[in-house]
């Protein structure tokens, strides 16, 4: 059994780790905040672009632009979000599962003609230990989003969707759906399937941190009447006067749709790293509070049978004398 002094060193040790644990669920708490008030604050913009899309798409079904038209995969564009740093569970081990998944789909194609565009530092050390082709440094984007980086990716990629020097670009990330919840998706950016695409899962919840079951229970059944609401209510309009002609337009938006998928998938890898480190350590505080509770009670009984050997001794010493 383990002396008093070592229970007391170990008990102090748990503390200052409970301690740690506890303010970096704080911190990624308020972080989470911010990121949720992002995704807030793009989703009108993506609603009425999305809208937008569908009346053309629902006007007239033989509109086609270059950013929807399939062809043999030669070359494939990888766009993989993960964090730069740890301690946020299985977060970024699942990216790299799922990136693996989808190379090993790709292994016929050969590693020179897979691209591998890591958005995060785990990711990037995880392609480069593999030998794929990295295309840069993102890593700062996992921390600071912008919007015009996203929109330079965007770019890079389908100019080389246009000349033929890729075929294909899928997005790996975390859609944040609540604190507690994060689907791993896999999708396709280019060639962007419009009709498929655009009537992907849009519930969120943005407005709270809580993670019990019963809160996010609650939070998905008021969402799924949200949703239900929404879609009574918007219905389709095809009564618009498009100007110059519809081409020309869907030209325009289609590549603006394309920008927009990739910063919320960035947004949405942001939220939920952030909501996936603020789980992990509170279930490292509540894991520390009930070692401590274990080490206290060992303390205790520990000091109770050193004082209670002491008492024997000196009672059986007053006996013999």
């Amino acid at each position: 059994m383990p002396s008093l002094k070592e229970i007391k060193t170990r008990i102090s040790s748990v503390n200052n780790t409970r301690k740690i644990t506890s303010a970096m669920k704080m911190v990624a708490s308020s972080k989470l905040h911010r990121a949720q008030v992002m995704i807030g604050n793009m989703l009108p913009y993506e609603t009425m672009l999305e809208h937008i899309l569908k009346t053309f798409l629902s006007s007239d079904a033989e509109l086609k632009s270059i950013y929807s038209v399939e062809r043999p995969i030669k070359n494939v564009a990888l766009i993989v979000f993960s964090s730069n740093s740890s301690l946020c569970g299985g977060f970024n081990a699942n990216i790299v599962k799922l990136m693996q998944q989808a190379i090993d789909g790709y292994a016929h194609l050969g590693k020179e003609n897979i691209i591998i565009y890591p958005i995060g530092r785990k990711v990037a050390e995880k392609a480069q230990k593999l030998g794929y082709k990295v295309a840069g440094n993102f890593n700062e984007l996992a921390d600071k989003p912008d919007v015009n980086k996203c929109i330079a990716i965007a770019k890079e990629v389908g100019q080389m969707f246009n000349k033929g020097e890729i075929d294909k670009v899928e997005l790996i990330y975390h859609h944040f759906k609540s604190a507690g919840s994060q689907i791993l998706t896999r999708k396709s950016l280019i060639p962007i399937d419009l009709t498929t695409e655009l009537t992907r899962d849009h519930e969120r919840d943005l407005e709270t941190t809580i993670v019990t079951k019963e809160a996010q229970e609650y939070l998905r059944k008021k969402g799924q009447t949200t949703v239900e609401n929404d879609i009574r209510v918007q219905p389709l309009n095809d009564n618009y006067i498009v100007e110059p002609d519809m081409e020309t337009i869907l030209s325009t938006l289609v590549p603006k749709m394309v920008h927009l998928m990739l910063y919320t998938a960035l947004l949405d890898s942001i939220a939920s790293e952030h909501a996936a480190r603020m789980v992990a350590m509170q279930t490292a505080t509540d894991n520390a509070d009930e070692l401590l509770r274990v080490l206290n009670l060992q303390y205790n009984k520990s000091r109770q049978q050193a004082i209670t050997n002491e008492l024997l001794d000196l009672v059986g010493g007053s006996i013999n004398d």
